[in-house]
């Protein structure tokens, strides 16, 4: 069947991108504008043009047996992460960290670099709320919008070139890109944390100084440092035994997901698990998967050809659209150099307070950040590091597609390399 298309863009792209506008809009009712978007999506192919597996409901059914793995790992990691997340944060790690910090605008610099460590190995999402959290405490609750940034920035530079810190390259590592694939995003990242960070840091001492606090008293709970081991080693030995003796089996059942959980369950008894979190989780969760469900149903042979170029745009563009849809997108693609993506759709996303579920959390803390004009006028320097990080990687590190990790891939029609 064919389909409906405005000034050539096809209708599947404008009801995603619609739903994504309302997301922005309408933060306080997200999860209602997400499933709205996917049942105006899933209605429009429907009845216009069906799916790639097949026409109407039976063809529905097909694509959604094709993806339920995809969505399930992710929902089985993004519930296992925010039990994860809170045994970092009750384990005191967080409180005793500052008593190191300097007493000047280094202090600020220094502590977004712990935000970025943080998320190399702790969900980005965690670790831009500990942030801000220390920051509050720090900063007397006067933190600058600019510095909010930053912290937003850090989680999300961090957790680029690991599988375990961004859902984004969670996403690729799920899909089945090696996790050695996305490292070299680090180049970039620790570029833009210079870049941010310094500009940041100066903003912030001005602002408000950093309050220093002992905390001789504050000792580690290393059985919750043990829970967040156990879980992290459970969910990444288990995709490099998968991925290495049994690759056929990684689309047919989500073994990383059921990893986690089989983790969590067996250290009840070290520590608690605060079992309250997960309702509200869950239904941040099903807001996440509507959006990557949305984008697996878009028309990906009408996008731009996988480049350097189109991964350097979809960096700005994540500032405003999703990148959790924009790298569902890129997956069903293919042909892209994953590294230099995931540093693209991870960090991109934090030129804009909503651009990555890293500064939609945050802002929740900090309703001051809702502001797109205070946000891109204070955290100017966000901008200014993807715009330079991402040239300098490309020209140290290269352009390197990598070939396609699902059977029966399309390899990409031109595969060069930049220096």
């Amino acid at each position: 069947m064919t389909g409906l298309a405005l000034f050539g863009i096809p209708a599947e792209f404008i009801l995603f991108a619609m739903t994504l506008l309302g997301v922005a809009l309408f933060h306080h009712h997200t999860l209602a504008v997400a499933l709205t978007g996917l049942a105006s999506i899933i209605g429009y192919k429907l009845v216009f043009t069906g799916f790639k597996t097949g026409d109407g409901l039976m063809g529905l059914l097909a694509h959604f047996q094709h993806e339920w793995v995809t969505l399930a790992n992710l929902f089985c990691l993004l519930m296992g992460f925010a039990l994860l997340a809170r045994h970092f944060e009750k384990s005191h790690v967080p409180v005793i960290l500052p008593k190191y910090l300097p007493d000047d605008w280094k202090g600020g610099f220094v502590m977004l670099v712990m935000v970025f460590v943080l998320s190399s190995f702790l969900d980005n999402i965690a670790a831009a709320m500990i942030g801000g959290a220390m920051a509050h405490q720090l900063f007397r609750a006067k933190v600058h919008i600019g510095y909010l940034a930053a912290i937003v920035a850090a989680s999300n530079a961090g957790g680029s070139g690991s599988v375990v810190g961004d859902t984004t390259t969670t996403m690729m590592w799920i899909d089945g890109v090696a996790p050695l694939d996305v490292t070299h995003a680090y180049v970039a990242a620790v570029i833009a944390l210079v870049i941010f960070g310094v500009p940041a840091a100066i903003q912030q001492h001005r602002h408000s100084p950093i309050l220093k606090n002992s905390h001789e008293h504050t000792h580690v709970d290393w059985g919750r440092i043990a829970i967040v081991g156990i879980i992290l080693v459970a969910a990444m030995t288990t995709n490099i035994v998968v991925n290495t003796y049994y690759p056929e089996k990684t689309h047919g059942f989500p073994f990383i997901g059921v990893a986690v959980w089989v983790a969590i369950v067996a250290t009840i008894k070290i520590r608690r698990h605060d079992w309250e979190l997960l309702p509200e989780t869950a239904m941040g969760s099903v807001f996440l998967l509507s959006l990557v469900t949305c984008a697996s149903l878009m028309p990906v042979e009408t996008l731009p050809a996988a480049s350097w170029q189109t991964a350097y745009g979809l960096g700005f563009v994540s500032a405003v659209f999703d990148n959790i849809p924009l790298t569902a997108l890129a997956l069903k693609q293919g042909g892209y150099d994953w590294g230099v993506l995931a540093f693209a759709v991870g960090f991109g996303g934090s030129m804009v307070w909503f651009g990555s579920s890293a500064g939609v959390a945050l802002s929740n803390l900090y309703p001051e950040a809702r502001s797109v004009g205070l946000w891109l006028r204070h955290g100017w320097h966000v901008v200014l590091a993807y715009a330079v990080s991402f040239l300098v990687m490309l020209y140290i590190v290269g352009w390197h597609p990598h070939t396609p990790h699902k059977t029966g891939a399309e390899a990409p029609a031109h595969v060069g390399q930049t220096h």
